[in-house]
């Protein structure tokens, strides 16, 4: 019974040390951990993003072309993996274009089967403060066909990788 009353002794005093030692710990380290992540967001790395462009009327029948620009304001060489945008030949549906009742434009291009992980071949690289872009006609891989005012949205960023903070709108005219 001795033993025990020890044991249990020992373990309170031990519990309530890590107790009383954690909560001063903590204390400390939330300090360090604001520091920390104050720094931290002021140096963050910037990382790569993409933009897109696209004319404010286009006329029915013409071509509906949206400029995609890939941007490396990074000290260091980037990349990206060229699936799912207009670095390649449309074959999947890598933009969202909804009308002004809310319809969206049907996609028509083809999807592709990919193999994973991505072939090497399959990224572009992007060298520090750089910037590359590509253009695609939207009208050919869309059913785009009544007039009106249409918003494209880049959908694609998990396979990518690219963030693209702001959608284009354009207005298509007879």
């Amino acid at each position: 019974m001795k033993n025990y009353k020890i044991l249990l002794s020992a373990a309170a005093l031990a519990l309530a040390s890590c107790s009383v030692s954690n909560n001063s710990s903590n204390n400390g380290d939330s300090t360090a951990s604001s520091i920390d992540s104050t720094t931290q967001n002021q140096d963050a790395p910037k990382t790569i993003y993409a933009t897109m462009q696209i004319a404010d009327t286009v006329k029915i029948g013409q071509p509906v072309n949206l400029k995609f620009t890939v941007y490396n304001p990074a000290d260091t060489a980037s990349k990206f993996l060229k699936w799912h945008t207009p670095f390649e030949p449309p074959l999947s549906k890598y933009v969202d274009i909804k009308g002004e009742d809310g319809q969206e434009a049907n996609y028509k291009g083809a999807m592709a089967k990919r193999m994973m992980p991505p072939p090497a071949d399959s990224y572009i690289n992007v060298a520090p403060g750089d910037s590359t872009s590509a253009t695609a006609d939207l009208s050919k891989s869309y059913a785009i066909e009544k007039p009106g005012k249409y918003t494209v949205v880049y959908n694609s960023t998990g396979v990518s990788g690219l963030t693209v903070k702001d959608s284009v709108s354009f207005v298509y005219v007879k």
